[in-house]
């Protein structure tokens, strides 16, 4: 599990071809220059997975939701998180075009990423991985679109105080729901996923804006979570989630690598709101070595609640590349993360491109980046966008100790703030400034059973029941 403290310094890997006409190219990543060169090979076989420029596709959205396609609706957030963060820490703004199209057209009629034809099946955390989406489009810098069109930090916030208006007071005591209403599977579900996304963007956009509100938000979401116990605040388990049919008081133990990268992440930005306050150093610290224990063996990220067994949903398979992206973004905000976090994510890196050697272009890669150590997969030899994504950011994450650190308002680029323009909605809904847009529509096509996938087969009762309301749903596709 331990690699050098350099962030540059890797062992070269040269990437085999498929086919005997296959020119033959190399993944290194031995310095800043070929680890960019390596990045921009896997961003190129990525977007091949997307059609969504074509005619009489949609856009900003990979081929789905199942059984259409292999992809979930929120997935697509994801695919341009990803190519922010490579446009971000690369200079290559080959794809930032599609970024912008994909987002705009999936903002929905009130600019909250709420799109009527998703609105019927929507999650929270669905809805909020778009605003987090637009949150690093902002934080990053990357050119508000034109006049009259939303802005990223509107975007944002308008997400935000649509988390707040439907924080749920009236059982076990706070938290959101999984999904928006109740005709859904899922809606007597409060998973951390989705209060991660509230505790997050709320960190997030208090560190951007200064507004006290919005830190006072991703408090109160910590607290509710450490209070129903899916936050062990003596270990740091992030646990999935927990049924309000108990009143929250069994909450499902099984862990996932994205929920823990997205505490780890709020707090890293609350440490950083703060100015350095010891409880969320203390926090942060907690959260980013219980998560490099363990989802880190050997050093190698490692979906451990389904990928030894071979159970992971197509979007259980980018967890790792969030895993990545998320805990590199933690380290520019709060600095002293680098000791603990920088070695496995350079291990981890190293082990994703060591499988990247698949498809016609030779260089597509494998979920299963474990093999070979003393973690077993059953995963091996499976490639598609969510393993591409997870790769990509493995090799980006390396990338971002020699990045500017996430902007604020105050030292946002002109073009590139994010906020400003259009203060699309009509309102505020507790992002506290009263100029933070509106709550809406509904949207998203369900991903796999669980919140991050509660049908692994590894939790006791609480796995039974929600598996047997699971079964056969449309709403919720993949089972495992």
């Amino acid at each position: 599990m331990k690699g050098s403290a350099a962030v540059a310094a890797l062992a070269a890997v040269v990437l085999s071809t498929v086919g005997p006409a296959a020119a033959k190219e190399s993944l290194s990543l031995d310095s800043d220059d070929s680890t960019k060169q390596a990045a921009g090979t896997l961003a190129r076989d990525l977007i091949q997975y997307y059609h969504g420029n074509e005619t009489g596709r949609i856009p900003g959205l990979l081929p789905g939701p199942p059984p259409s396609g292999d992809y979930y609706w929120y997935q697509g957030a994801v695919l341009w998180g990803s190519l922010i963060d490579y446009w971000h820490a690369t200079g290559d703004a080959a794809y930032n075009k599609l970024i912008v199209d994909g987002l705009l057209w999936q903002q929905g009629q009130l600019s909250n990423f709420m799109p009527l034809n998703w609105t019927a099946q929507m999650g929270n955390d669905d809805q909020g991985f778009w605003a987090l989406a637009a949150m690093l489009a902002a934080e990053r810098g990357l050119p508000n679109p034109v006049s009259g069109e939303a802005q990223w930090l509107n975007l944002s916030r308008n997400v935000f105080d649509n988390l707040v208006d439907r924080y749920d007071d009236k059982t076990c005591g706070g938290g959101l729901r999984w999904m928006l209403t109740s005709f859904n599977n899922g809606y007597n579900y409060k998973n951390s996923i989705s209060n991660g996304v509230l505790f997050s963007l709320g960190a997030r956009l208090a560190r951007f804006t200064g507004n006290k509100t919005y830190a006072d938000w991703a408090d109160k979401t910590w607290n509710w979570m450490t209070e129903v116990a899916l936050i062990d605040s003596k270990s740091y388990a992030v646990y999935d989630g927990a049924m309000v049919t108990d009143d929250c008081k069994k909450p499902s133990k099984i862990e996932f690598s994205y929920t823990n990268a997205i505490f780890t992440m709020g707090a890293a930005y609350m440490y950083n709101y703060t100015d350095g306050d010891s409880k969320w150093q203390k926090r942060v610290e907690g959260l980013a070595n219980h998560g490099v224990k363990t989802f880190f063996p050997d050093g190698v990220a490692t979906e451990v609640s389904c990928e030894r067994q071979g159970r992971c949903t197509t979007d259980m398979k980018m967890f790792k590349g969030l895993l990545h992206q998320w805990y590199a973004a933690a380290t520019q905000v709060a600095p002293f993360l680098a000791g603990t976090i920088a070695p496995v994510l350079k291990t981890s890196a190293r082990a994703a491109v060591k499988t990247c050697t698949h498809g016609s272009s030779g260089t597509g890669c494998d979920f299963a980046w474990a093999n070979g150590t003393t973690t077993t997969t059953a995963h091996e030899g499976e490639q598609g966008a969510s393993e591409e994504m997870s790769a990509l950011s493995a090799v980006t994450s390396l990338l971002m100790p020699a990045s500017a650190a996430p902007l604020t308002a105050k030292t946002a680029k002109s073009g590139g703030n994010g906020g400003g323009g259009n203060d699309a909605g009509n309102g505020g809904g507790g992002g506290g400034d009263g100029k933070n847009g509106t709550s809406g529509g509904g949207d998203g096509a369900k991903k796999d059973g669980s919140s991050a996938g509660i049908k692994t087969g590894v939790e006791g009762s609480v796995m039974a029941m929600l598996t047997a309301a699971f079964v056969g749903s449309v709403v919720l596709g993949a089972v495992l």
